[in-house]
């Protein structure tokens, strides 16, 4: 009778225990990697925007932003800039996606990568969806604008979508028009 009971309590406890689904794909090294190459010279750029960058940057992304400092790590090769990454964090339903998003020199849009997904994996978007993403204007980056839904990931493509333009629209506002560009 007492193992019935501490089969019954067991059983009990586990429906109770919450599941576990993250998945993390790649470490920060990893990812500088993917999105330079190997031996790249990686630097680091901390941007903080002003009051009026951060209005710029929030209509063009049509988001806001979470916080007044925004880092891009810059690939050079041979000194010379080979494109920009920035690692965006977000919360999908109710756990974080992060993804790095990865731009040309020029701004335009070369990859994106999951870099962790804590949401059931069924929710997260297929790496073909966002590759159709890939070299789209930031004005065109829209579910209005023919980027199509996901059905079963809706809230994970939004969520994608957003970090994405905030990107894009970050690299716009303070970086596209700089001097050291």
């Amino acid at each position: 009778m007492k193992t019935l009971k501490f089969l019954m309590l067991l059983i009990t406890l586990s429906s109770l225990a919450p599941t576990g689904f993250a998945t993390i794909f790649y470490s920060k090294n990893e990812a500088m990697e993917l999105a330079f190459g190997k031996g790249a010279q990686i630097e680091s750029l901390s941007l903080f925007p002003d009051d009026n960058q951060i209005a710029q940057i929030q209509a063009l992304a049509k988001a806001k932003l979470d916080s007044g400092l925004f880092t891009f790590y810059v690939g050079k090769e041979q000194g010379k800039i080979t494109g920009y990454a920035a690692i965006e964090t977000s919360t999908v339903r109710t756990k974080p996606e992060t993804l790095m998003i990865v731009l040309a020199a020029d701004g335009q849009l070369r990859n994106i990568y999951t870099l962790a997904f804590h949401e059931p994996p069924e929710y997260q978007p297929p790496q073909r969806w966002y590759d159709k993403l890939l070299n789209r204007p930031l004005a065109d980056m829209d579910f209005n604008k023919g980027v199509d839904g996901i059905s079963g990931a809706t809230l994970s493509a939004r969520s994608a979508l957003e970090a994405v333009r905030k990107v894009m629209a970050v690299y716009e506002v303070m970086i596209k028009n700089q001097d050291n560009h």
